[in-house]
């Protein structure tokens, strides 16, 4: 490496992965937490569900698909009140995890639900017979059944919000993303834009790779 890559490395590369890396773990940690209780509601009160209440059920799916409908960069870009308002910025790591835990919380719980619902229904009504409560039943039948899908839905998370927190280095969001568009595209430095290519291919195979490998695990 030389001195040239040797700088680029230490003052913009290094600490743009730290950046990286805490925006898509704290996203994914915060949508999967919400998502989580979420797809817990829907599977509780929707049509297919163990409670079925459709005005619940309707009014919880019309936030979802609202918020999914947005694409990442005018979601960062329509809720940034609410961002400044709450964390007095809309620019850097912390102020870019708000809008992409909103989104990836609508993301996750949309793909759980989906999982969920697709439990053999013979188990849960031999849980049922058993006398076993709704919250019983996804706890010690859905889950247990749903643990790979889960594994799953949680690489697939990891995975876009990499691809994400570049689309939010357009508005200030830090990251590798900000760095190869910011000091490489558009200062016409391609040692930094493809260093911030190959690193981010690099993180998606790693990510992908272990979630593989635990899918494998669980089976």
């Amino acid at each position: 490496m030389n001195n040239e890559m040797l700088v680029y490395w230490k003052k913009l590369i290094a600490p743009s992965i730290l950046e990286t890396v805490q925006i898509v773990f704290f996203t994914v940690l915060i949508g999967f937490v919400f998502g989580f209780f979420l797809a817990v509601l829907l599977t509780l009160y929707g049509p297919t569900g163990l409670n079925y209440k459709k005005k619940m059920y309707t009014i919880l799916s019309f936030i979802i698909n609202s918020i999914r409908s947005f694409p990442i960069l005018i979601l960062i870009v329509s809720i940034a009140p609410l961002t400044r308002l709450i964390l007095g910025t809309t620019i850097g790591t912390k102020a870019i995890i708000l809008p992409l835990s909103i989104a990836a919380t609508a993301f996750i719980s949309r793909l759980l639900e989906n999982s969920f619902i697709q439990v053999d229904r013979q188990l849960i009504e031999a849980a049922r017979s058993l006398g076993a409560t709704d919250l019983q039943i996804i706890r010690r039948v859905i889950l247990k059944e749903c643990t790979p899908s889960i594994i799953s839905i949680l690489t697939l998370t990891t995975v876009n919000y990499i691809a994400a927190t570049t689309i939010a280095g357009a508005v200030g969001g830090g990251g590798i993303g900000a760095i190869a568009l910011t000091y490489g595209y558009q200062s016409f430095n391609n040692t930094i834009l493809y260093m911030g290519v190959f690193i981010l291919l690099l993180l998606v195979n790693i990510i992908q790779y272990f979630g593989e490998w635990l899918y494998k695990k669980v089976l």
